[in-house]
């Protein structure tokens, strides 16, 4: 760790806009990674007829207001094909529908809409002049599943993801600044929590009610990592803040080091894909009569 005693202004501010440098690269490539990696990404591909490749981006995730469209290419005016769905996680037997072609050169079918939570897993195979094309290939053991949720009032949702992204920003720069120049990483540290706290703590249970009809699905309630990765980034800014608090100098090597470490099990726990072991619905209770809304629980392990 530097000290900025020893370094010049013009060193100093060089360190400053390395360190912006570095935390803005950490999030542009982070939140990248972790839309591509998500279980609500597209699922994407291609499939070859002819010689021809023809690319693909399957819907995963969809709001109960209707039924969600998937769509993909067809390769040739002769190329037809269906798609299958069934309620996931169950063992109800798929249901075949035919996919409808447009002018545009188009193929298409609606899946059946769900309650809030609720998940379809689908498949589609095409049937073209070399044969059957079925996506994805490891159908029908494994599906493509989409889940179903509520609608989110986009203030309220904007505020959460903002505010969220902004609480990640500041705390990579309060723990890259902790290490190569600690001058104000009071104020940073601080800054990061109010963030965690409101975009994290308050905001992101809202988004879950509106969305899935329950506060909070993780821990000691459920699975759901989203909530388990907010708790655990918010509790280690208060450690780092009750540190960098009760030192007297914010430069001391306790309280660099505390910020340090909130900073790394920040990055390392936003790297974890969003919505994993998230709400889902609970068909075994649903077809016994359970309401919806009583029957969300959380993926297991």
């Amino acid at each position: 760790m530097m000290t900025e005693a020893t370094t010049s202004p013009a060193r100093r501010r060089g360190v400053t806009i390395a360190i912006w440098a570095a935390t803005v690269l950490f999030m542009f490539t982070a939140a990248a990674y972790q839309r591509r990696t998500g279980p609500s990404y597209e699922f994407r591909g291609d499939y070859q007829v002819q010689g021809v490749e023809y690319e693909y981006a399957l819907i995963r995730n969809h709001e109960t207001t209707g039924e969600a469209v998937i769509t993909l290419p067809a390769p040739t005016d002769g190329v037809e094909g269906s798609f299958f769905q069934r309620r996931y996680p169950t063992t109800d037997a798929y249901t075949e529908t035919p996919l409808v072609a447009s002018a545009d050169g188009m193929l298409s079918g609606n899946l059946s809409v769900q309650p809030a939570a609720g998940k379809v897993e689908y498949y589609i195979v095409l049937q073209t002049p070399e044969g059957a094309v079925t996506i994805p290939e490891s159908a029908p053991t494994d599906g493509i599943i989409l889940r179903y949720k509520d609608p989110v009032p986009l203030p309220v949702l904007l505020s959460h993801v903002l505010l969220m992204a902004f609480s990640v920003l500041v705390g990579i720069r309060a723990g890259l600044g902790a290490a190569f120049s600690p001058s104000g990483i009071r104020r940073w540290v601080w800054v990061t929590l109010l963030g965690m706290s409101i975009g994290g703590m308050l905001l992101g249970p809202i988004v879950q009610k509106y969305a899935f009809g329950e506060y909070w699905t993780g821990f000691p309630n459920g699975y759901d990592l989203t909530d388990n990765k907010t708790l655990i980034m918010w509790l280690v800014w208060v450690v780092a803040a009750l540190v960098v608090g009760r030192t007297r100098s914010e430069t001391s090597l306790k309280s660099r080091a505390a910020v340090v470490g909130a900073a790394l099990v920040m990055m390392v726990v936003y790297l974890i894909p969003h919505s994993y072991r998230g709400s889902q619905l609970d068909y075994e209770q649903l077809d016994r009569g359970v309401p919806a809304s009583e029957a969300v629980e959380t993926a297991g392990p």
